[in-house]
């Protein structure tokens, strides 16, 4: 590479780069977009398999931003042959962090044990390869650039990357290529910077035959990863699920699986999310009759319905059996939730195509910003039930929406003779998050009925009925139910010893103590079993 002394830190210095140190320069933009790649996959991956994103999240930047402060310390041992680190250093980052999620996916379905350890291990040495690279290319570029024109020139692209990177992964990347697709493309984006690198400075590389060979060898590993990312994917995952898994997916929000027994029947299937249960098509029924039926059957005649989760349909299947039902909004954040149930003909049969009903009407947005904007319309009529059907509130995205906070946008959403019904967990496995649950509703005044079932997939699960006036059980249900009777329907009500109620505060958008205390009483149970 051909360049000029640097001329100081004086002000009237005017650096001209050549177009060799214009693409050194480009590299940096590169070298910053798949390095928070690699950092935002580990951080994914940890939330699809760990749960608690903000938790995982969290833990994976502090140790990755650590290790590129180690990677920046050890940068001053790097005296000579600085091109030749620097071609090494690309390699390593492209394969290592290349080939991160694949492999923690493989070890997390066949060598579950040390997943955390090495996911841990993994994000330290990919940290501390990248805090390497920036400092060798600055004193690259010191051949070129004033001091002062180096640090702004460089910090500029580095930044430029990462924001790149940050709205492309979530929005673009992830949907569509996938997680592991995602980081191999990054990786042979380092690989492409290091054959860059290796024309750039073929006249100062002693061995320059050796990297070049390293270089082909890389990229070819890659590429092999890249075609073999389906087939890597189904074997972690057919690992990790058991059953076949017919349907798999990545959104903005989430890792979709859906799996099927060998029987290849309808009541085989499974839906998991992030890796969690949301019903297996066996039982699901006595979860839907419970979450629907004692609400909708004791309220009068509800006539609009509101649905918050319950994408896949099968809630709003239990509500289409009141034929003086006018309307149903079901509002899901995954768009991909809701088109999967309503084209997949096997999950349409599910859900009886509720979703293609023209009583209902289906909104993906955000739950929480959707009730606040909805007190803005005038013109919006309250709801006269509201059914909540979110996942468990095992991190701090979903932990908003067990809040005072959130509770009290649907009560200002429903009518004033209106219920509202909540799938609240297990009582006797996460007691105390249950009743944290029952003591939120009531800190915003409302009366609430407390009751339960046993779903053979879950164990013993709860729900809880609210509102401004007492509930009063049925006096009739929908014809042609399994689960629910009206003789037996009393009996959910009923609390034995280990599950009757026990202190507990409620949960608020400032603490959120129910995500603490569901993450600690589940994870008991997990590390039991």
């Amino acid at each position: 590479m051909t360049a000029q002394p640097a001329t100081g830190d004086r002000l009237d210095a005017v650096p001209v780069a050549s177009p060799a140190e214009l693409a050194l320069l480009a590299s940096v933009f590169v070298i910053a977009a798949c390095g928070l790649v690699y950092e935002l996959s580990a951080g994914t991956l940890a939330s699809y398999l760990l749960g608690d994103s903000v938790l995982q999240f969290s833990t994976i930047i502090g140790t990755y931003l650590f290790a590129m402060g180690v990677g920046s310390w050890l940068s001053r041992h790097f005296t000579a042959q600085l091109s030749a680190h620097f071609l090494r250093i690309e390699l390593l980052v492209g394969v290592i962090g290349g080939l991160m999620p694949a492999l923690l996916f493989l070890v997390s379905a066949y060598a579950p044990s040390p997943f955390r350890w090495l996911l841990y291990g993994l994000v330290l040495l990919v940290g501390t390869l990248v805090g390497l690279e920036i400092p060798l290319v600055m004193r690259l570029l010191r051949r070129q650039y004033a001091l002062k024109d180096l640090v702004s020139q460089v910090l500029t692209f580095d930044y430029l990357g990462a924001l790149g990177v940050s709205i492309a992964f979530p929005l673009l990347l992830v949907p569509k290529l996938g997680l592991i697709r995602t980081s191999v493309v990054f990786g042979l984006m380092n690989i492409a910077v290091a054959a860059w690198a290796l024309w750039l400075f073929r006249g100062e590389l002693r061995l320059f035959r050796a990297h070049a060979t390293a270089t082909v060898l890389c990229a070819a590993v890659l590429i092999a990863a890249f075609v073999g990312a389906d087939r890597i994917t189904r074997l972690s995952e057919d690992r990790y699920y058991a059953d076949a898994v017919i349907y798999a997916a990545s959104s903005p929000y989430q890792r979709i699986i859906v799996t099927q027994g060998r029987s290849g029947q309808p009541e085989s299937v499974r839906l998991f999310l992030n890796g969690n249960l949301q019903f297996h098509a066996r039982d699901e029924y006595r979860y839907h009759e419970s979450l629907v039926h004692p609400l909708m059957s004791s309220a009068g005649t509800p006539r609009r319905v509101l649905v918050l989760g319950g994408g896949d349909g099968l809630a709003v299947r239990e509500l289409l059996k009141y034929p003086q039902l006018e309307s149903v909004t079901l509002v899901d954040l995954d768009p991909k939730i809701t088109r999967l149930f309503s084209e997949q003909p096997l999950l349409r049969r599910l859900n009886g195509d509720s979703l293609l009903s023209p009583k209902v009407r289906v909104i993906n947005a955000d739950a929480f910003q959707w009730l606040q904007q909805r007190l803005d319309d005038a013109t919006a009529e309250p709801f006269d039930a509201v059914i909540i059907d979110f996942p468990d509130p095992n991190n701090f995205s979903l932990g908003k929406l067990y809040t005072t906070s959130f509770y009290s946008l649907v009560e200002r959403n429903l009518a004033a003779s209106g219920y509202m019904v909540i799938q609240t967990t297990s009582p006797l496995i996460a007691r105390k998050s249950y009743w944290t649950v029952v003591a939120t509703l009531e800190a915003i005044g409302l009366q609430t009925a407390p009751y339960h079932a046993h779903i053979p997939s879950f164990g013993e699960w709860g729900f809880v009925i609210a509102g401004h006036r007492p509930y009063r059980l049925p006096e009739t249900l929908p014809a042609g139910l399994r689960f629910l009777s009206l003789p037996t329907l009393p009996l959910l009500f009923d609390f034995p010893l280990d599950m009757t109620r026990v202190p507990a505060e409620p949960n608020r958008l400032s603490n959120q103590t129910l995500v603490t205390t569901f993450e600690a009483e589940w994870g008991v149970v997990e590390h039991d079993y």
